[in-house]
C-alpha cells in the first residue's frame, strides 16, 4: 500500500487498516470478520511508526479493534479515526460513507448577514420518552427555524461521547459521530436539509481536551510518562486542564496532523460550513489565569494551521472561537500575528447585557456599561464577534434562561417577556454576529439540561412572542429591503439618560433609505410619554418595530408613536412614547 492516510478505508482488494502506534511490539486487526482473532491478521510496520494491512474478506458494517501488544500486555483499543462505533466503549464499525450529496452547493451568507442559532441534538426535537433526540428528529423542526429567520445553525459537539446524554464537550471518539443522535449517515441527512432550505451548519468542535472518559486514546500503546495520556497527550505538567489531564500534546506533529485532520473530515465528509472552537484559552495558555510562563506556543500554532487550512482548501467556511478573554488576537490574521479565526463569543457583550436585564430595580441598571456592550469589536471589525443573550453556558452552570433570571417563580410573567426580549432586541440590532439559543424564541425557561428536551408547545401558547422575534430578525437581515443599516458597522448613540435608563443609537451601512436605522430602548418601567430625541438625517422615519404592540402579547400597552415621523433637519427634535421596558425601531424611507 502506498497509502500514507490513517484509519481503515476500502480499495480495489479490500479494506485498508492503518494506525499510528510506535511503542508497540505488534498490531493486530480484530473483528466481527475473523472470529476476533489477533492472530489472523497482523499488521506490518512503516517507516513513520505506524501498522498497516488489507483484508479481503471485511465488509462494511463489520465491527473492528485493534489489538496490540506492548511489553507484556495486551491491549484492545478502538480505530482513533474510526467514523462510526457501536458507542463509545464498543468497537469501531466499518463504513461507507458513500452518500448522494445532490450537488449541494449552500453557501454561506456574508458574515454581517448571519443570524446564529445554537443548537443541542440530544434537547432540540427529542420525541421519544427517554431517549435523546437524533438528527432526524431536528430536521422535522427545521422549517420552524427557516421561519424563523435563522439562516446558520451552530451545533453543540455531536462526536461519539460517553453514554447517550451530554452536552458534547467530552469527546470520546474525534471522528465518529455520537451513535445515540444517529451516526454519520443521519449526519449527512441533517446538514443536507438544512442547505436545502439555506441553512448552514457550524460544528462545534473540543480540541482543548480529550474525554476524560471512554477514552481509548488513553495511553493508546501502552507508553505513558509519570503515568499520564501517552502519544496522543502531554505527559508533563502540561496536561493538566479543568476537565482532567487529558490535554492533546500539540507539539507532536502526529497529534496535530490528529486533530487538523479532524477539522477537515467535518468540512469535507460533512459538508459542515464551520467550525466552532470550544474555549480556545485552554488551547493557548495551561491554566488560562494570564500567567505567561504558561502558553502554550504549540497551541497557537495549532490554531494558525487549521485557520490557515480551512481558509485556502474551503473559501467561504468559517471558524469562531470561543476565547472569552477579549483578545484582539484572536480574530486577527495569521500574516499580522494572530490566530486567524472569523468571529469569537464576545465576553463583553452577554455579561452587561444580561446583567442589564436581570437586576431587579431600574436605579441598579448602567446605561454606560450598556454603551460599552454594544458598541465593540475587534481589531475595529464589529463583527469578529458573536454576541448573545442566551448560549449553553450561559444559561447553566448556576444560571438559567434570562426568564428564569427576571422571575423565578413565574418565568412567563410580564417582567420577564419584557426584560428578555429587550435582551433580544440589543441581540439583534447591535453590531456583530447575532444567536439564539434554542428555545429563546418562545421563552424557554428553567436552565439548560441534556436530560430535558425543549418544550415545542410553547411555540403555540408564546406565538406572539415568537412572531417578535421573528419580525425583528427579518428586520435585522433586512428581508425587505429597507433596514440595511443593520447589516452595517455604523453606530452612534444619539441620547442617553443614565436615570431614566433610556438610549437611542442610530445604526448605518452606508446610508440613506433603506439604510439608516434608529434604535430606541427604554429600559425602566417607567413609560416615557414624552421621549425628545434629535434624528440623524431630515426626511420620511418610519416604525417599523414596536416590542411593546399587543399583537406580541395581549396584556402589552400598545404604546406607541406615530407611524409616520417627518423630521425637517437633522437638529429637529421630535416626541415619542414609549413604553416601560420597551424598544421601537425607526427606518428612514425618504430624506428631504
Amino acid at each position: 500500500m502506498t497509502e500514507d492516510r490513517l484509519g481503515c478505508w476500502a480499495t480495489n482488494s479490500g479494506i485498508s487498516f492503518r494506525v499510528w502506534a510506535p511503542h508497540a511490539k505488534g498490531v493486530s486487526v480484530v473483528g466481527s470478520f475473523n472470529n476476533w482473532d489477533s492472530k489472523q491478521n497482523p499488521m506490518d510496520r512503516d517507516s513513520e511508526d505506524c501498522w498497516l494491512t488489507s483484508i479481503s474478506n471485511v465488509k462494511f458494517g463489520d465491527e473492528y479493534r485493534y489489538e496490540i501488544s506492548s511489553g507484556d500486555e495486551q491491549l484492545s483499543r478502538v480505530d482513533p479515526r474510526a467514523v462510526h462505533v457501536t458507542n463509545s466503549i464498543g468497537n469501531g464499525i466499518v463504513t461507507d460513507l458513500s452518500f448522494d450529496w445532490k450537488n449541494d452547493t449552500y453557501k454561506l451568507p456574508p458574515r454581517n448577514e448571519i443570524v446564529l442559532y445554537e443548537m443541542h441534538i440530544g434537547t432540540f426535537n427529542a420525541t421519544k420518552t427517554g431517549d435523546p433526540g437524533t438528527f432526524d428528529e431536528a430536521i422535522k423542526r427545521l422549517e420552524h427555524l427557516a421561519h424563523l429567520g435563522i439562516n446558520v445553525i451552530e451545533i453543540m459537539p455531536t462526536a461519539e461521547f460517553a453514554g447517550d446524554r451530554s452536552w458534547g464537550y467530552n469527546p470520546a471518539h474525534l471522528f465518529a459521530v455520537e451513535s445515540a443522535y444517529g451516526g454519520p449517515m443521519a449526519l449527512k441527512r441533517f446538514v443536507l436539509a438544512c442547505h436545502s432550505i439555506g441553512i448552514g451548519v457550524i460544528m462545534d468542535v473540543v480540541y482543548n481536551h480529550f474525554g476524560p472518559s471512554d477514552l481509548s486514546l488513553w495511553q493508546f500503546d501502552g507508553w505513558s510518562d509519570e503515568n499520564k495520556g501517552g502519544i496522543y497527550f502531554y505527559n508533563d505538567w502540561r496536561s493538566s486542564t479543568p476537565w482532567g489531564d487529558t490535554r492533546p500534546d500539540y507539539g507532536r506533529s502526529e497529534v496535530r496532523r490528529f486533530i487538523t485532520d479532524n477539522a477537515r473530515h467535518w468540512l469535507e465528509e460533512y459538508h459542515c460550513d464551520g467550525l466552532r472552537f470550544d474555549m480556545t484559552l485552554f488551547i493557548r495558555s495551561v491554566r488560562g489565569d494570564g500567567d505567561s510562563g504558561a502558553d502554550l506556543a504549540d497551541g497557537w500554532r495549532l490554531s494558525q494551521e487549521i485557520n490557515d487550512m480551512v481558509h485556502r482548501d474551503f473559501p467561504g467556511k468559517i471558524t469562531i472561537a470561543e476565547d472569552l478573554q477579549n483578545y484582539d488576537l484572536i480574530t486577527k490574521r495569521i500574516s499580522e500575528g494572530g490566530a486567524g479565526f472569523d468571529m469569537q463569543w464576545d465576553a463583553n457583550f452577554v455579561h452587561p447585557v444580561r446583567d442589564l436585564v436581570i437586576q431587579p430595580l431600574d436605579q441598579a441598571r448602567s446605561i454606560q456599561k450598556l454603551i460599552g456592550a454594544v458598541n465593540g469589536s475587534y481589531n475595529g471589525d464589529p463583527f469578529e464577534r458573536v454576541i448573545y443573550s442566551e448560549s449553553h453556558d450561559e444559561v447553566a452552570n448556576g444560571s438559567a434562561r434570562v426568564t428564569s433570571e427576571v422571575d423565578a417563580a413565574i418565568p412567563d410573567s410580564w417582567y420577564a417577556r419584557k426584560r428578555s426580549t429587550l435582551a433580544a432586541v440589543l441581540t439583534l440590532t447591535t453590531p456583530g454576529v447575532p444567536m439564539l439559543f434554542q428555545g429563546q424564541e418562545f421563552l424557554e425557561d428553567e436552565w439548560f439540561r441534556d436530560t430535558d428536551p425543549i418544550d415545542w408547545s410553547k411555540a403555540e401558547r408564546y406565538k406572539g412572542i415568537l412572531k417578535m422575534y421573528r419580525d425583528l430578525i427579518a428586520i435585522r437581515r433586512n428581508t425587505s429591503g429597507d433596514t440595511r443599516g443593520l447589516t452595517g458597522s455604523g453606530f452612534k448613540v444619539l441620547y442617553e439618560h443614565d436615570d431614566h435608563n433610556v438610549i437611542v443609537y442610530h445604526r448605518w451601512h452606508t446610508g440613506g433609505p433603506g439604510d439608516d436605522v434608529v434604535v430606541i430602548l427604554n429600559l425602566s418601567n417607567t413609560v416615557r410619554n414624552a421621549l425628545k430625541i434629535e434624528l440623524p438625517l431630515s426626511g420620511r422615519w418610519q416604525l417599523c418595530f414596536n416590542s411593546d404592540w399587543n399583537g406580541y402579547s395581549a396584556d402589552f400597552s400598545n404604546c406607541s408613536s406615530d407611524a409616520v415621523i417627518l423630521a425637517v433637519s437633522p437638529a429637529q427634535t421630535i416626541e415619542l412614547c414609549l413604553a416601560a421596558y420597551s424598544s421601537q425601531i425607526l427606518k428612514l424611507t425618504s430624506i428631504q
